[in-house]
């Protein structure tokens, strides 16, 4: 985890490398890093390259208690998530989640995840919530119809559904595209997760956002003795 304000600029720094830099995102930051609100409210766990001690992967964690000091969880903004309010306090949001280019290998996204199972098994969270992206630079037809695809066996229980606050207009769009999962959403949904709904329009990041819910219970157990130690 970051244990000071400088740790903290490495991992925004790497954020405005990546979806400032490479995906075009409109940020709110300056100086070549990427600062919201909900920055001071998160912890923020890093991965380093063990010889040049360069932060190359990220997410940051809002804890229930924080989410409540900052006003609410980040995805709030994007969906309304009542049917989750009787979680909420058993509910870590996770976000920004990215790796540097030259270390997408699949090594540094496994080592956030057992960060983040350590985080929760250590604070005896069960939910794990946070929006799996989608490029929109096609206008949403890969979006509306990775959704399509995977809304059969991955859609979460009525009772865990969320609304899109800006909705993809998914009935205009194509839904029979073929299309490859993102990465970070199949991994996900490996592990057990759930998607929660349709999709939302993220006009900032220009990206069709899915929220997506693990349950910690629900883990597959081929990656639970791997994950939770």
């Amino acid at each position: 985890m970051a244990r000071n304000p400088s740790e903290i600029a490495e991992a925004q720094r790497l954020r405005y490398k990546v979806f400032g830099e490479e995906m075009g995102a409109q940020l709110s930051g300056t100086g070549g890093l990427d600062i919201d609100g909900f920055d001071e409210y998160c912890e923020h766990l890093l991965v380093r390259e063990s010889v040049s001690n360069q932060v190359i992967g990220t997410y940051r964690i809002l804890s229930p208690h924080k989410a409540k000091q900052a006003g609410g969880y980040y995805s709030a903004g994007e969906f309304d998530l009542s049917r989750l309010s009787h979680l909420f306090n058993s509910t870590v949001e996770v976000g920004r989640a990215c790796v540097h280019q030259n270390f997408r290998n699949g090594g540094t996204i496994t080592m956030l995840w057992s960060g983040l199972a350590k985080y929760m098994q250590t604070h005896n969270y069960e939910y794990m919530i946070g929006c799996g992206s989608v490029p929109m630079h096609d206008g949403g037809h890969m979006a509306t119809s990775l959704y399509h695809k995977l809304k059969d066996d991955y859609l979460a229980p009525a009772q865990y559904r969320v609304y899109p606050r800006n909705p993809l207009p998914i009935h205009a769009l194509n839904k029979d595209m073929q299309v490859v999962c993102p990465t970070l959403i199949k991994g996900y949904l490996r592990l057990g997760a759930y998607i929660c709904g349709e999709p939302a329009w993220d006009a900032y990041f220009n990206t069709a956002d899915m929220l997506v819910m693990l349950p910690l219970s629900k883990i597959n157990s081929r990656y639970a003795t791997h994950f939770l130690k």
